[in-house]
């Protein structure tokens, strides 16, 4: 059976992502999880930048008529959210 912390969180000195536990008295210690769960939500932008650099590629390498861009295709279809951006401000009349 687990003991319960006797003194508040805050003298235990817990992070907030942690549980105190403590023997009656000032003997305590704490288990903090490791945060590797954290950004599990925001897991799906590499998806969709991964599948647009998917698709950028495959339509500028296609429509590429030497190597070279070829070349210049793959290196664009790296970047295309800075085209994506700069076009958008450019259509806003962004100053």
């Amino acid at each position: 059976m687990e003991e319960k912390c006797c003194e508040p969180k805050e003298k235990c000195n817990c992070g907030p992502n942690c549980n105190c536990k403590c023997n009656c008295g000032s003997n305590c210690s704490c288990k903090c999880n490791s945060g590797s769960n954290r950004y599990s939500a925001n897991a799906s932008g590499g998806a969709v930048y991964g599948l647009g650099f998917i698709g950028a590629a495959v339509y500028f390498i296609s429509h590429a008529a030497t190597f070279w861009m070829g070349v210049l295709g793959f290196i664009k279809a790296m970047v295309w959210p800075a085209f994506l951006v700069y076009e958008a401000l450019k259509a806003l009349a962004v100053n």
